[in-house]
């Protein structure tokens, strides 16, 4: 991608209203725009970054057995009301059609999972499984805040699993906990699985995934030294205990919530007469799993998590590009033409090898070129100019590190191709 071919632009200044890292530098970078309170465009940069994370989320879905779907985001009220939640879901979205017709725009998919999954289900042969979409969420929030932390209008990843017995249940359950911590390392980030309350969902055993920062609106009771944690709503320890798991001793912390699987039980089954065939010939209950991540939200953790006071510093798994390279003007045209054609040739080539390049080809300032590398984050930064052709060389800057070096350019597609694949 060219620069000077993309119609957004970075901003020297943040939204006055944005409080966390994640609000400025998603909106200064150009990758996300404000439409209204909670509500954003993802741009072409904020939009490769989002594809990636769910990109990562659903070949972990996809290891544990889980089937892609894709449900309808508009909802008719009679499923919310058979499961009582139609008064009791204080954040639900609802609309009323010109035919009178009352519906809710998806919070969350409980309520056309069930019913649709009854289709198919008859008998034990047909289970245990799991479906999941990647889709856009719903919540009428007083106050959407924090970026695209907390908003009105998000991507969520959510997977219902089906069994015949507690013991099938338990064991998948388990299987996406650990998938989830493979998919939150593979975007960047180290979480803490805290025990949480099921809340709407369920009184069933229910885990939040927490990611550390100050921005983080949950408050938790964790251990610095493992992976113990719970949220202090509902914590059996308090901050100086000792840590059930290891030596450490407890402290509080601060977390944003990036995801949560619920043991539902029979919750929805028994609300839409849900069942199966036994072996024996007997009619049970299905028993049900729910488990989110919230895809748009990751996005942001990530940024408050990975971040300095220049900018943004994208991991190599979810970055707009692998390269962010940069080409500095010269006032002598022949210098400058071999700049361009040293540029241009090494954009060519790397993209042919299928490495993602981001070239500032702008006609704009060394200052405000490097100022935006660093904003936008990409790993790798690689410049060529007038001082480092005299060298035969070009710059070397890897976006989390202070050092920067001199490649010769006979090797720096080598060297790239290596740091992009190791």
């Amino acid at each position: 991608m060219r620069l000077s071919r993309l119609f957004t632009k970075t901003s020297k200044s943040a939204p006055s209203d944005a409080e966390t890292p994640n609000a400025k530098l998603l909106i200064q970078g150009g990758f996300v725009d404000q439409e209204m309170a909670g509500v954003y465009t993802w741009l072409p940069l904020g939009l490769s970054v989002l594809r990636k994370v769910e990109q990562i989320v659903r070949e972990e879905m996809n290891a544990v057995g889980g089937m892609e779907i894709f449900m309808p985001s508009l909802q008719p009220k009679e499923y919310w009301t058979t499961t009582k939640r139609w008064e009791g879901v204080d954040v639900l979205f609802k609309l009323k059609s010109q035919t009178g017709k009352d519906y809710a725009l998806g919070c969350t998919h409980e309520e056309v999972v069930t019913p649709l999954v009854q289709k198919f289900i008859k008998s034990y042969k047909d289970l245990p499984f799991a479906a999941y979409q990647i889709n856009t969420k719903f919540r009428d929030e007083l106050r959407a805040k924090s970026g695209v932390l907390r908003g009105r209008e998000f991507r969520m990843k959510d997977m219902y699993s089906f069994h015949t017995t507690q013991e099938s249940l338990t064991a998948f359950y388990e299987k996406v906990l650990e998938a989830y911590v493979v998919a939150y390392n593979r975007c960047g980030l180290n979480v803490k699985v805290v025990q949480a309350s099921g809340g709407v969902f369920t009184q069933n055993m229910s885990h939040e995934f927490q990611a550390l920062t100050d921005a983080g609106e949950d408050v938790l009771i964790a251990c610095p030294n493992c992976d113990f944690g719970q949220n202090s709503e509902v914590a059996t320890y308090k901050v100086g205990d000792t840590c059930p798991k290891c030596d450490g001793t407890l402290a509080q912390m601060k977390g944003v919530e990036v995801g949560n699987i619920f043991d539902l039980g029979t919750k929805y089954s028994d609300a839409f007469d849900l069942n199966f065939t036994d072996e024996d010939g007997t009619q049970k209950k299905v028993l049900m799993g729910c488990y989110g991540i919230g895809t748009s939200r990751l996005v942001g953790a990530i940024v408050e998590v990975h971040n300095d006071e220049r900018g943004i510093i994208w991991p190599k798994s979810v970055a707009p590009a692998q390269v962010h390279l940069v080409s500095l003007n010269s006032k002598n045209q022949e210098v400058q033409d071999q700049v361009t054609e040293e540029a241009e040739d090494l954009y060519d080539n790397l993209t042919k090898q299928g490495i993602e390049v981001i070239w500032d080809d702008r006609d704009a300032s060394p200052g405000q070129k490097l100022a935006d590398a660093d904003l936008l984050g990409v790993p790798l930064r690689v410049l060529i100019s007038e001082k480092t052709l005299k060298e035969g060389a070009a710059e070397w800057k890897e976006r989390a590190s202070s050092e920067s070096k001199l490649v010769k350019l006979e090797d720096v597609r080598e060297d790239v191709v290596s740091f992009v694949t190791e």
